[in-house]
């Protein structure tokens, strides 16, 4: 049994077992130029932990040395790697060991270290872990829906472990919830082009571009869904600037006026890959145009250019180069 939180405020060098072992201080040279005041407590765990780290002693003291220096510093890449060879010589029960995971990450689920021995646990329990991973992780989630550490974690399971098969809804719920969480949009794509269940991009294309379509439609200022439908055609230009339900979109939305700044980035892009547009097209960009000063270029592309450099000013300089790329007409 590891030291109960109560045992940590006993110093070291009262105890009983710490007897034999002759602590070890940290060394910063003759002079140090700016020490650290470190806390008693601190100090005294720590030159224990290199007293024992040095000795390489893999005992169930060692075990609750390392709970006790990961308690006053979360962070420290050196303990949490001695204690995973303490572990595995000690074969201790890994399921106490995500209890003890759980309780670090109620403080501080952005820790790299949690996380990556939160991983080397899981590896070794296996895929009776994996409910219960997933679980827990829709939990950190529900508190923080842009956990990138989660996030990553909860692929990994996926991948490791499999659960595969509700992932797909998950995703539409948090969406539901959120229709401008990117997190979920990564993880819906994540989802449809390596789930073994879905069948691949090709074959769930159509139905995730009606599904961004309406989410468009009803946030047109929303850039989530306008990158993923351009995710949605990866290596395949060609067949995205042939489906006449992106290009209409692009349309409808500029039509209103409103909200058009992504509208007019997807048709750029469009009009770059070959896109011929109709004339429908041509007046919708046109009515966008306000200035007085000088009229707006023929070029249907360039005219884009000069309108996003205005309407998207914080851009602005992307957008002058983007129109100093355009290939000139012929």
């Amino acid at each position: 049994m590891e030291s109960s939180e109560e045992d940590r405020g006993e110093p070291l060098s009262r105890m009983a077992e710490w007897r034999d072992v002759t602590p070890l201080p940290q060394d910063d040279g003759p002079n140090p130029v700016v020490p650290i005041a470190y806390k008693e407590e601190f100090r005294e765990t720590m030159d224990y932990f290199r007293a024992i780290y040095k000795a390489d002693e893999r005992s169930p003291r060692a075990l609750r040395l390392t709970q006790r220096a990961i308690h006053l510093n979360h962070g420290n890449y050196t303990v949490w790697h001695f204690r995973r060879l303490v572990l595995e010589a000690l074969n201790t029960d890994l399921d106490e060991e995500l209890d003890f995971i759980q309780r670090i990450a109620s403080s501080n689920s952005k820790n790299y270290q949690l996380w990556h021995h939160r991983r080397w646990v899981i590896e070794r329990l296996g895929s009776n872990a994996r409910a219960k991973e997933l679980h827990l992780i829709k939990n950190i989630l529900s508190l923080d829906a842009k956990n990138y550490h989660a996030w990553s974690h909860r692929q990994w399971v996926l991948q490791a472990l499999g659960g595969w098969e509700d992932e797909l809804d998950y995703c539409q719920q948090l969406l539901e919830q959120d229709i401008f969480n990117n997190s979920a949009w990564n993880q819906k794509y994540f989802v449809v082009t390596r789930s073994p269940f879905l069948g691949g991009l090709t074959a769930m294309r159509a139905s995730e571009v009606r599904y961004s379509v309406e989410a468009v439609v009803a946030n047109p200022n929303n850039e989530c869904p306008w990158r993923y439908l351009r995710g949605l055609y990866k290596d395949d230009i060609e067949s995205l600037v042939n489906n006449r339900e992106i290009s209409s979109v692009c349309s409808k939305v500029i039509n209103t006026k409103n909200n058009y700044i992504f509208a007019l980035k997807m048709l750029l892009d469009l009009l770059c890959y070959g896109f011929q547009p109709c004339q429908e097209f041509r007046d919708a960009v046109v009515a966008l145009w306000t200035s007085d000063t000088h009229p707006l270029d023929p070029d249907l592309a360039t005219a884009i250019c000069d309108i996003l450099e205005h309407v998207d000013s914080l851009r602005a300089s992307y957008w002058i180069w983007r129109k100093n790329k355009l290939p000139v007409a012929a």
